[in-house]
């Protein structure tokens, strides 16, 4: 593996959110693109309604790929559980598209980020399941503490804690103030917009973050040292201009990308 020119900068490939909501698509998108080139690297769409040949041949000169949220909900049968009444309709065609991905990024080791969606997708991609609806999950004392589903107008919904030994600890360490830099754990503001979230976790995975008040799953990363995989469950994209830990994620998602791209996939 050789570093990119420092003219190049890296490609990510980020899937459209959702293939028949095309309006929310739309709207969502940009926002992750502007957060990749904040961070130096130029973002790559990718359309849900093409073959898997042509995805794969779009893909194969991407460095890095970002798995954005959706407003579908991963299909219950991937993870062989029953639907849940409250679990949204399943997106097929961004599944297929995220697996094509997360399949050429785990064969060639290109780092990966999943946000919100993108992290549930990428746990069931490795053989983890979802909880369906987090308030039929938590006990009923726990089911009101923290609402998850907040949405963006709600700049901090609640506060996750990150663990200290992790990637994502490294990432955002330094980027939160003196008081949690001396906690046991990094304690990080996030907004959120999700109703479920990571149950048993995917191989090659690990939980680091939590929310502290009800025990949510919050992120997830790699365990395998060579190859950059991190997953949160809230919405860095949104805050990227005003939050340095969210800046902090896509910078490493970047320096990831350009330290581990071959060089053939810049020609």
């Amino acid at each position: 593996m050789s570093r990119l020119p420092t003219n190049a900068p890296p490609r990510i490939a980020i899937p459209m959110p959702h293939s028949i909501d095309r309006e929310y698509g739309e709207r969502a998108i940009p926002q992750y693109e502007r957060a990749v080139e904040q961070a130096g690297g130029e973002p790559v769409r990718i359309p849900l309604d093409q073959t898997a040949a042509e995805v794969k041949k779009m893909i194969e000169r991407c460095d890095g790929v970002l798995l954005p949220g959706s407003n579908a909900d991963v299909d219950p049968a991937k993870f062989s559980a029953t639907r849940s009444p409250r679990t949204a309709a399943a997106d097929p065609r961004r599944d297929t598209v995220d697996d094509l991905l997360l399949q050429d990024a785990y064969n060639l080791r290109k780092p990966v980020l999943g946000i919100c969606y993108g992290l549930q997708s990428l746990n069931v991609y490795r053989t983890g399941s979802l909880i369906q609806h987090i308030p039929d999950f938590l006990p009923e004392e726990l089911r009101t503490r923290i609402n998850h589903e907040a949405g963006k107008k709600v700049a901090v919904a609640h506060a996750v804690e990150i663990e200290n030994d992790s990637k994502l600890a490294q990432i955002v360490n330094g980027m939160v103030n003196g008081k949690d830099r001396e906690a046991r754990k990094l304690v990080v503001p996030v907004n959120s917009s999700h109703h479920q979230s990571a149950e048993t976790i995917g191989n090659g995975l690990r939980i680091v973050a939590r929310c502290p008040d009800d025990g949510i799953i919050e992120a997830l990363e790699g365990t395998a040292p060579d190859h950059f995989v991190l997953a949160v469950q809230w919405h860095p994209e949104r805050s990227v201009n005003e939050d340095e830990p969210s800046r902090a994620i896509f910078r490493a998602l970047i320096q990831a990308a350009e330290i581990n791209a071959p060089e053939t996939q810049r020609k």
